[in-house]
């Protein structure tokens, strides 16, 4: 895309004390009692997160408009069923800026549709079609198997799926597929695509949601969160749009430890699905995406490259990532 530019041992408790007091009329007697609630949250798997990154990778290149990527999307349509999300399949054609008619899909799985209450949280399925950021330009039409860029987001994901499964949290849950991001322009290209030729699923959803008047509390979009040692800042359309959730998710890392992974300042801009979403939905999304202050390289060593394979994925950042957000979701009332 042209963007600017662990696992726990077992289940983590926080608890949330709530004082009530109430006087009873037993002469000069009065009781104060004090309740406490226990908000638990599931352990989150950094490998049940790595296998289904994996899963994904093995079908290949997830390039719109090929058998490849049909597999996959009903792989990923049929996880989320297993996991008891109602599920909906969001077809439609979306012209690239080469002019070709994509074949998309975005993937929805809700968990509790009928809950007022929502949070939505998304990632890309689909892969870039070319390697335009290799090193070597042979390579640079070659499609990638978008291990880091896309497989990693969906594969946290795809693990929260499964963990709501098995314990719903005080909310309804939507997580989103989207598909079509990574058909934006090719650097070689002379055609003025623009950032509308990005995240074409995205801006499809946001202006077409799967239940009409949709809205959520706010959205967390996961993108590249599985390579090693990334950092993760405040991105600045997110920060524009969505600060508060920037700060409540960058809190919640704090808190668990993970602040070399969340770092409280601010990064750059992302042209990523968040921008349609906060733009066109109206939701208040932020981008969990690395940023390198350095400015040594975009996002991730391996973006856009041919080496975006599973040497790509460290177990330990999807890890760090998935239990920061899984926290978020299940201390929300």
């Amino acid at each position: 895309m042209r963007k600017y530019l662990l696992l726990l041992a077992g289940a983590l408790y926080m608890t949330v004390a709530l004082s009530c007091s109430g006087s009873k009329n037993r002469g000069s007697d009065t009781t104060t009692s004090t309740e406490t609630v226990q908000v638990i949250v599931p352990a989150f798997s950094a490998d049940s997160a790595y296998q289904y990154v994996k899963q994904q990778v093995d079908f290949g290149p997830r390039v719109p408009n090929t058998p490849e990527h049909v597999a996959c999307g009903d792989y990923l349509a049929s996880e989320l069923e297993r996991h008891g999300a109602v599920v909906t399949n969001q077809y439609a054609d979306l012209q690239a800026y080469t002019g070709t008619i994509l074949k998309a899909r975005n993937i929805i799985g809700s968990f509790q549709p009928e809950n007022k209450k929502r949070v939505v949280l998304f990632a890309h399925w689909d892969s870039r079609p070319w390697a335009c950021h290799d090193p070597n330009p042979a390579l640079r039409r070659t499609p990638i198997l978008g291990a880091n860029d896309g497989a990693s987001g969906v594969g946290v994901l795809l693990e929260m799926a499964r963990l709501i499964g098995q314990q719903q949290p005080n909310i309804g849950v939507d997580i989103i597929f989207l598909d079509a991001e990574d058909y934006g322009t090719h650097p070689e290209d002379d055609v003025a695509g623009g950032e509308e030729s990005w995240c074409l699923g995205a801006q499809y959803w946001a202006r077409n949601p799967h239940v009409a008047g949709y809205n959520a509390r706010y959205g967390i979009l996961l993108d590249m969160v599985g390579g090693h040692q990334p950092t993760f800042y405040r991105e600045y359309i997110s920060e524009r749009y969505a600060k508060g959730i920037n700060q409540k998710v960058w809190n919640m890392a704090k808190k668990l430890g993970y602040n070399n992974y969340f770092i409280d300042q601010r990064g750059g801009a992302a042209t990523d699905d968040h921008l349609f979403v906060n733009e066109i939905a109206n939701i208040p999304t932020i981008d969990i995406i690395p940023h390198d202050p350095s400015g040594k390289y975009s996002f991730d060593p391996n973006w856009h490259t041919v080496k975006d394979d599973m040497d790509n994925i460290n177990p330990a950042t999807l890890g760090a990532v998935g239990t920061v957000v899984t926290n978020v979701i299940y201390n929300e009332k």
